[in-house]
């Protein structure tokens, strides 16, 4: 199997044993999923499934952002505890990628739960002359890691104008440079508080993920993966605190999915032009909903329209017409180790379909039932 490594910048042969040790970005559970969640979550999904279907052990935690500026902020437009938020959101989500066929996660683990550990990164990190504090809000400093931008391979200016984007706030005047980032800061009157030796606060965004990562995996993970739009700064980061508290490699290969566009323009919460999978399928099969998100290629941003689905819908009935078999299932594996082309390994289906040969066996590892 080769996949596209984003920070080699090329296609590489996946080379590992008996376990893969896999960690996506998961949700922060304030709203309901959209498409652009389950892209993310399919892809990491048909990783999995043609890794076992190899005799591979695939380990895929997928973390919970219960604590954090966006959960928090929606809390209290709701007037709402914010775990009650979390618990409510999360119970859909569940539901929606088991109606897609998600594999369960070998652990989901939530952010509140590893407070313990966050801190005890952080004091890792100011032993080792990574971290600072100034009144209460502890930072990483970017210039005692070398490798700082190593894996977006951004320009010092881009990642200056991405952080201002993306709610990093380079121009706070605590920090030392702009793109020294929050390990931990002190909590605001109504926000969950824990207690530190910096002062009552909690963390950062991008401690959560290294710390949970670890804790469930190990120093050094196999596959580490999201949507593109976390690369910078919130892998970037991950990389940069992991690595210098350790000392080792923290993820040895990573994948980022493109995004997904509404009429050319990006899916977000801040534009409201969301596709939610739960209004999808009410009106749709969950497989046809399954493979019109997952036949695009994982790297691609596309255009989403519920045209996609209704397409599928037509597929999906002649896969099933075509009854039980492995019809092109050597075809499937050979695209799918081709950096998950989903999109070929469909089209090879299709073939097979149209020779009357039964299909079940390969739409089962795209993770359909027939």
């Amino acid at each position: 199997m080769r996949i596209f490594d984003t920070k080699a910048r090329e296609k590489v042969p996946l080379e590992v044993g008996e376990t893969v040790r896999i960690y996506t970005c998961g949700i922060t559970p304030y709203d309901a999923a959209h498409v652009g969640h389950a892209a993310v979550y399919l892809t990491f999904d048909i990783l999995q499934r043609r890794l076992i279907d190899m005799g591979v052990r695939a380990l895929c935690v997928r973390n919970v952002t219960d604590v954090d500026d966006d959960i928090l902020r929606k809390a209290r437009e709701l007037d709402c505890n914010y775990l009650d938020l979390a618990a409510s959101e999360m119970a859909k989500f569940d539901a929606n990628m088991a109606a897609l066929g998600v594999l369960a996660c070998y652990s989901e683990p939530r952010a509140t739960s590893a407070i313990p550990e966050i801190l005890s990164l952080i004091s890792d990190l100011f032993e080792k002359g990574h971290a600072y504090e100034v009144g209460g809000w502890v930072y990483f400093d970017v210039t005692t890691f070398a490798d700082f931008g190593g894996l977006s391979h951004y320009h010092y200016e881009e990642m200056i104008t991405l952080s201002a984007e993306r709610g990093a706030d380079p121009d706070d005047p605590r920090k030392r440079n702009p793109l020294d980032f929050v390990l931990w800061q002190p909590s605001a009157p109504g926000e969950p508080s824990w207690e530190s030796r910096y002062g009552a606060g909690r963390p950062g965004w991008h401690i959560e993920c290294s710390a949970l990562a670890m804790r469930e995996l190990g120093e050094t993970i196999d596959i580490h993966g999201g949507g593109s739009d976390l690369i910078f700064p919130h892998h970037e980061c991950e990389i940069a605190q992991s690595e210098s508290a350790t000392g080792k490699t923290f993820s040895r290969y990573w994948m980022h999915v493109g995004m997904v566009n509404l009429d050319g323009i990006k899916m977000s919460k801040s534009l409201g032009n969301l596709v939610f999978v739960g209004d999808l399928l009410k009106r749709h099969s969950p497989g046809a909903v399954r493979l019109a998100i997952a036949s695009n290629h994982y790297k691609s941003s596309w255009d989403f329209s519920e045209g996609l689905v209704e397409i599928e819908e037509e597929r999906l009935a002649r896969w099933k017409r075509a009854g039980a078999g492995s019809g092109a299932l050597d075809e499937v594996r050979a695209h799918l180790d081709d950096d998950l082309d989903v999109k070929g390994a469909v089209s090879a289906i299709d073939e097979a379909v149209s020779k009357g040969q039964g299909v079940s066996t390969s739409a089962a590892l795209l993770g359909v039932t027939l």
